[in-house]
C-alpha cells in the first residue's frame, strides 16, 4: 500500500482546495480511507472518511467541515478526494491520507483515531490566509 497526496497550497479564505491520495494498492471494498489534518503541537484530527461497501458509499465528516467538505473516490484511478469550500484560516494544516482494513461501514466511524490507520501517506500542506 502507498498513498501518496497531492493538491495542497495557499488559498485565501473563502477558497476551495482539492485535495488528492493516489492509494495503490488499497481496496477501498475492504479499506477504510480517512483524510486527517494536524496542526504543530496538536493532535491529528478526522477530517472525513469515506467506505465503499460494495457500491454503496459511505461518507462521514467531522463536525469542524460538515457542510464545507465532501469525500470521494474513484475507484478506476485508485483514487480518494477530499474537496473543501468556503475555507478558513483554522483549516491551515497538514493534511494526511490513510488507509485502514475495514469489512463493514461500522468499521469506518470518525470515532477511529489514527491509531487504526495503518498507512498513511506524507502529508500535503493547506495555508488559508485572511
Amino acid at each position: 500500500v502507498k498513498l501518496v497526496e497531492s493538491g495542497g497550497g495557499s488559498v485565501q479564505a473563502g477558497g476551495s482546495l482539492r485535495l488528492s491520495c493516489a492509494a495503490s494498492g488499497v481496496a477501498f471494498s475492504r479499506s477504510c480511507v480517512a483524510w486527517f489534518r494536524q496542526v504543530p503541537g496538536k493532535e491529528r484530527e478526522v477530517v472525513a472518511t469515506i467506505y465503499d461497501q460494495s457500491g454503496t458509499i459511505w461518507e462521514r465528516y467531522a463536525s469542524l467541515v460538515e457542510g464545507r467538505a465532501t469525500i470521494s473516490l474513484d475507484n478506476d484511478a485508485h483514487a480518494v478526494f477530499l474537496q473543501m469550500a468556503s475555507l478558513k484560516p483554522d483549516d491551515t494544516a497538514i493534511y494526511y491520507c490513510a488507509a485502514a482494513s475495514a469489512s463493514s461501514a461500522d468499521d469506518c466511524r470518525l470515532q477511529g483515531g489514527p491509531e487504526v490507520y495503518r498507512h498513511w501517506g506524507q502529508g500535503t500542506q493547506v495555508t488559508v490566509s485572511s
